[in-house]
């Protein structure tokens, strides 16, 4: 039985899923999901409507990072598991959960009128940005000498915030992090990830 993902090309959380499946080589078929018309198929076997969602056999993983591990587990070419656990855990727990606020609040300004967007700017820089930048100067990825899993769960979500606004995230002094990024963007594998599917109806 083919495995399946139900994705959204533009959702972060389903670009590290899909980056991980594709870099283990596990063939996938990739269900493009509408927003507004999520498919019956996908409710059945996660309710909470939200992509990613793999399902292989009777195997189903609801959570982008489940999806990661499970993938880098049938095959790990370039021994991306192969890192500190602590620290990624740290760089995870960071991103997944203030740094994503403060991406939301970056992004949707109209939505959080009560937030200045340079404080708001500000704290993720001091959260995220600067760290990455040290770390990325020191040893040229987020954890060690060799890019790893914690690359690429982070990458979707920075690639976002760069997006935001263009102009002031090329002013912001981090050579090693713009480096990093455009790397990341540019690799052969984020470029065959996000090829276009149509969106699958039933």
């Amino acid at each position: 039985m083919a495995t399946i993902l139900y994705s959204y090309r533009r959702c972060p959380y389903a670009m590290r899923a899909r980056m991980a499946l594709k870099y283990s080589g596990i063939p996938v078929q990739i269900r493009e999901i509408s927003l507004r018309d999520k498919p019956a198929s996908m409710l059945r076997i996660s309710p909470k409507g939200t992509v990613p969602v793999l399902c292989a056999g009777d195997l189903v993983l609801e959570q982008s990072l489940d999806i990661m591990r499970w993938a880098l587990e049938q095959s790990d070419p370039d021994g991306w598991l192969s890192i500190d656990p602590q620290l990624a855990q740290e760089w995870i727990l960071k991103n997944d959960g203030p740094f994503k606020k403060l991406l939301d609040q970056y992004k949707y300004p109209n939505r959080y009128p009560e937030l200045m967007p340079a404080v708001v700017l500000e704290s993720a820089i001091a959260l995220m940005l600067q760290p990455m930048e040290d770390s990325l100067r020191t040893h040229g990825y987020l954890i060690g000498s060799k890019l790893s899993w914690v690359d690429i769960a982070i990458f979707p979500f920075i690639r976002q915030f760069s997006m935001v606004n263009p102009q002031q995230f090329e002013g912001l002094p981090f050579p090693s992090l713009k480096r990093w990024l455009a790397e990341r963007i540019n690799s052969a594998l984020f470029q065959s990830v996000m090829e276009k599917h149509p969106t699958w109806v039933e």
